[in-house]
């Protein structure tokens, strides 16, 4: 048997509409560019994503979770740099208009010209700021002026005080946040890596100074064990540190997922020193400090924070699961079978009921298990086609474990479960079923 991975992302566009993970955003009106939705597998494990994330912050015992506004005061992206520094150099290509970045198109960088048509021909630089603009209130003034937070970091730093009090815990601390972000990108693209409007997972850690290059080395660590308890091989990431620093930042690494187009940003791990409490306490005029009281002294703590984009880390697990099986018969004629490895925390569904027969002595019994075990797992229920087809479409959908409900159902009260991954069945009393699938995927 050969196995192929993926190397092409229209292979994971087609499959994810094909099987209901992501759409394009407005597709009966044409699309709207670099905007997506989830379709009924696609929330389920975009869902699941984030619970994993979610999960293994909130559960120790050092950080809690908050929920942000996305409107935020004026002032706080004033403080952050957002809106005098958050910008990108724009060019156009006065023959072809095309709209490029200067900073990061190598025929530009090069030979200063098109990377679409080859001219010369092009505008001065400009800078074009990211963040998208609004209105709150009736009139559109410069005075009524809001943005929509291009990251959620800021929720983070101006209920720092917040969450700390609230919570009594002593630093070193952190608060974790998932929320969705906006950024007038000029040039997204590469299906869900990059878009104008996406869902990030940030989590800042305040640390006492001094502690910060110990706290950022031990992040970088769980960062990584994140990925690889989840399924992500070892050989496809990898961390990058940063040629040249954001004005924040006294360290920064990037996580590098291995996509079909190259190696590319997943998550950054950055410490960020005392910068954004040190702006926000002079530009709001509250005092941000943090009393030791074991120690009887004040300090702006340090920050070290972690931030992944849901969107591209969904990515990344498809990427990752994905492989064609492919086998040939005696006279060379070649069967690929379509599987998504995930791990089934992060797979939609984790069991689907397949009853051999439509007819209503297997479904009526087929239905009762698929709502009895919903009580406990994500479950589908499919009993359209054939059983092989079904199986495949179960494969494409990353299901770990398809039961079968068979007449001899009827007698011995057992059905028959099939491994994803191994394709091996195994008959099992369905008694028996709900403590045996738990008992599978906790030893995954």
């Amino acid at each position: 048997m050969k196995i192929k991975h993926c190397d092409d992302l229209n292979t994971l566009v087609s499959l994810s509409k094909r099987r209901g993970f992501v759409f394009q955003s407005s597709e009966i009106y044409g699309g709207l560019a670099s905007c997506w939705d989830y379709g009924p597998l696609g929330s389920l494990m975009k869902l699941n994503v984030k619970r994993a994330w979610w999960n293994a912050m909130t559960r120790r015992k050092d950080i809690v979770g908050i929920d942000a506004a996305i409107l935020m005061h004026p002032m706080v992206w004033k403080a952050s740099g957002h809106v005098d520094g958050f910008s990108d150099p724009l060019v156009d290509c006065k023959s072809c208009k095309t709209r490029f970045r200067a900073d990061n198109t190598d025929s530009y960088i090069n030979e200063k010209k098109c990377p679409n048509c080859g001219s010369k021909d092009l505008s001065e630089e400009r800078n074009f700021n990211l963040m998208f603009k609004t209105h709150m209130g009736p009139l559109e003034d410069t005075g009524s002026v809001v943005y929509l937070r291009p990251e959620t970091a800021q929720g983070h730093f101006v209920n720092f005080q917040n969450c700390q009090q609230s919570s009594r815990y002593k630093i070193p601390f952190g608060i974790a946040a998932i929320g969705k972000s906006f950024r007038n990108e000029i040039t997204p693209g590469n299906f869900i890596f990059r878009t104008r409007e996406f869902e990030q997972m940030e989590m800042q850690y305040f640390v006492k100074p001094g502690t910060d290059a110990e706290y950022f080395n031990q992040w970088k660590e769980i960062r990584m064990n994140f990925y690889t308890k989840y399924g992500i091989k070892k050989e496809n990431i990898k961390f990058k540190d940063h040629d040249k620093l954001a004005h924040y930042a006294k360290a920064a690494v990037d996580v590098e997922y291995k996509f079909p187009m190259g190696y590319s940003e997943l998550e950054g791990i950055h410490n960020r020193s005392d910068f954004d409490l040190s702006q926000h306490s002079k530009f709001s005029g509250k005092n941000l400090e943090y009393f030791d009281e074991a120690n009887k002294e004040k300090y702006i703590p340090y920050v070290i924070e972690t931030a992944v984009g849901c969107d591209r880390l969904f990515l990344a697990f498809l990427c990752d699961a994905y492989r064609e099986e492919i086998t040939a018969d005696a006279e060379g004629k070649e069967d690929v079978r379509v599987v998504l490895g995930l791990h089934p925390e992060i797979a939609p569904y984790k069991v689907a009921i397949l009853p051999l027969s439509k007819k209503e002595e297997l479904s009526s019994i087929a239905e009762k298990l698929r709502d009895d075990l919903a009580m406990d797992f994500d479950v589908t229920y499919d009993e359209a086609q054939s059983i092989g087809k079904r199986y495949r479409r179960q494969d494409e959908a990353g299901t770990p474990f398809c039961v079968t409900v068979d007449f001899d159902t009827i007698n011995d009260q057992a059905v028959t479960v099939r491994h994803r991954d191994t394709m091996v069945q195994e008959r099992i009393a369905m008694s028996q079923l709900s403590s045996y699938i738990a008992g599978k995927l906790k030893s995954f």
